[in-house]
C-alpha cells in the first residue's frame, strides 16, 4: 500500500511538471496589419523601460508618440519590407521583433544581410530568457532567405542589450548618433552578426 502511494506521489509530481513546462512555452506569430494596437501599445511600453532614462521625460514622450502610434504602426505592418513578429508566452503578449532583408549598410562589405532594427521584450518577460529564442528565430528566417549576416545598432548605455548581442554573437563594428529629437542623440554602437 505504501508503495502505491508513493508511486501515486511521483506520478502526480511528473504530470505537474509535464503541465508547468507546457504552461511555459512560447510561441512566435509574425504580425498581421490588425496588429497595429498591439504593437504600438508594446512599443512604448517597451522603449520607455528600456530607454526612458536616456532622455529627458518630454525627449521620451514625444518620441514615442511620434514613432509608436496607430496611424505610424499600421504604415509600418502594411510595408513588405518590415518583417515583424510577436513572441507570447502563456497566450501573453511578451515582446517583439522587426527585420529588413537585404539592407546593406556602407560599414558592412558582405553582400544581402539583414537589419535587425528592433528586439523589444516587457520587462516582466526578462527572466525567462525569450529574448533567445526571438533573436535565434529572426536569425533562422534570415538565413532562409539566404543573407550572409545580421546588422543592429544598441544603445551603447543599454550594457544588457549589449552583451545579450555580444553573447549571441555580434561584433561591434562601428558607432552612430541615434537621434531621439531634434536636440537629443543616444550614442548607438553597430554591431554585426556572420554566419
Amino acid at each position: 500500500m505504501k508503495d502505491g502511494i508513493i508511486g501515486l506521489r511521483y506520478k502526480a509530481l511528473y504530470i505537474l511538471i509535464v503541465l508547468c513546462k507546457s504552461n511555459l512555452m512560447a510561441s512566435i506569430t509574425k504580425a498581421k496589419t490588425a496588429d497595429f494596437q498591439l504593437l504600438a501599445e508594446m512599443g512604448k511600453r517597451t522603449f520607455i523601460e528600456s530607454h526612458g532614462h536616456s532622455a529627458a521625460p518630454e525627449d521620451i514622450n514625444r518620441y514615442v508618440h511620434e514613432k509608436y502610434n496607430y496611424d505610424v504602426c499600421r504604415e509600418e505592418l502594411t510595408d513588405p519590407k518590415n518583417i515583424y513578429h510577436f513572441i507570447y508566452q502563456n497566450n501573453q503578449p511578451a515582446g517583439y521583433s522587426k527585420i529588413i532583408l537585404h539592407a546593406e549598410h556602407p560599414n558592412i562589405y558582405t553582400k544581402n544581410v539583414t537589419k535587425l532594427e528592433r528586439l523589444y521584450l516587457i520587462k516582466d518577460f526578462y527572466s525567462l530568457k525569450l529574448g533567445h529564442e526571438l533573436i535565434r528565430f529572426n536569425i533562422e528566417l534570415s538565413q532562409k532567405n539566404n543573407q550572409q549576416g545580421m546588422w543592429l545598432f544598441v544603445w551603447k548605455d543599454n550594457h544588457r542589450a549589449v552583451n545579450f548581442y555580444l553573447k549571441t554573437g555580434f561584433k561591434i563594428i562601428g558607432s552612430y548618433d541615434f537621434r531621439l529629437t531634434e536636440t537629443h542623440s543616444n550614442p548607438n554602437h553597430q554591431m554585426f552578426l556572420e554566419y
